[in-house]
């Protein structure tokens, strides 16, 4: 019987690859990667080998029996996405949950992923918190706003820059204009920018200046709204 490592791979710094992962992905007999041409350049720079399948959202339902059946006779694999840990709003899961449902062993590497340092860095209570991904794009997504309005827990949202702008607009009309927010872009980047405020604080500035780049959204939840206005009292 085979393995699965699911590897994460850098959001932006290649130096926050670890050593384990490279060793990791030199030693598999196979890397399924998002994107071939994206991953290739990160190959090349740690001078990996490796021989490379693509598996993305559009192909993974079709390839995980394929898959199951190749690990079931023995052959390891890595599984990597273009930046992060893979299954995190990236392709991952099917193939991990078919593993587990064969009884094949699945391992993940602890390493990269966006919504932990923009957590953190919001200066937004992280004791408790929900990780929401990217909200639905039409339907659906006012329901899922309505189910968000009573969230006492920091939320967490990945956000299109060109969506950006929409996005903040639709949060002051569900959390109000005074929720404090975090806006992070471009994490461990050159250009990296963390905008800090209240939701209408933070629209002004990306109206101003229109986002480029991976955007992680920290929302305060209704909680913080409430612990806000006592302090002003």
């Amino acid at each position: 019987m085979g393995k699965l490592y699911v590897v994460p791979t850098p959001i932006g710094n290649l130096e926050d690859m670890t050593f384990r992962a490279v060793r990791i992905l030199k030693e598999v007999d196979l890397i399924l990667a998002e994107d071939t041409r994206t991953s290739g350049k990160l190959l090349k720079h740690f001078e990996i080998g490796t021989h490379m399948h693509s598996h993305h959202m559009h192909n993974e339902h079709k390839t995980v029996e394929n898959l199951i059946s190749r690990l079931k006779a023995g052959e390891i694999i890595a599984l990597i996405s273009d930046a992060g840990t893979p299954a995190i709003s990236d392709p991952g899961f099917l193939l991990t949950r078919a593993c587990v449902e064969n009884g094949i062993t699945v391992e993940c590497l602890p390493g990269a992923t966006a919504f932990v340092p923009a957590l953190v860095n919001s200066g937004l209570p992280n004791d408790k918190f929900v990780f929401e991904g990217f909200l639905p794009d039409k339907k659906g997504r006012q329901t899922r706003y309505l189910a968000l309005v009573e969230e006492t827990r920091t939320m967490i949202l990945y956000v299109s820059p060109h969506k950006l702008v929409k996005t903040l607009g639709e949060f002051i009309t569900y959390f109000g204009e005074d929720r404090p927010i975090c806006v992070s872009r471009e994490l461990s980047k050159l250009h990296e920018e963390n905008v800090r405020g209240t939701v209408r604080e933070v629209l002004t500035h990306f109206e101003n200046k229109p986002p480029k780049g991976e955007i992680v959204v920290v929302v305060g939840g209704k909680t913080v709204l409430k612990e806000n206005k006592k302090d002003k009292e």
